[in-house]
């Protein structure tokens, strides 16, 4: 058994090591995943449908509080309507802000 190191693998062990850290590793955030257009879709949608039900059931169960049926509740169903627009229209921003992803050579659907 020698206890000194074998001079040739180590040198290789060196040229591996280096030819590992000059490739740079791919950066990958949380934030920078690239949604496709179905799922931006559908994330819009979710949002207006649940401004519009949240107003819903908030102006209903006020009603029922107050005694005011149709009232409270037409209103609420318009505010959560105007809420859900503006929340889809702040992805719609924040989704343009985005750059645009760099092609990898596939292509969704056929």
């Amino acid at each position: 058994m020698a206890s000194e190191p074998d001079p040739e693998r180590l040198r290789a062990l060196e040229n591996r090591l280096a030819k590992l850290r000059g490739k740079p590793k791919p950066e990958r955030s949380a934030t920078a995943k690239v949604f496709s257009q179905g799922e931006v879709a559908w994330r819009m949608v979710i949002e207006l449908a649940t401004g519009i039900v949240l107003g819903t059931a908030i102006g209903y169960g006020l009603d029922v509080l107050f005694g005011t049926l149709p009232l409270l509740l037409v209103i609420f169903s318009l505010v959560g309507f105007a809420a859900g627009v503006r929340t889809m229209l702040g992805t719609a921003r924040q989704m343009a802000e985005k750059p645009a992803p760099q092609g990898d050579g596939t292509s969704e659907g056929g």
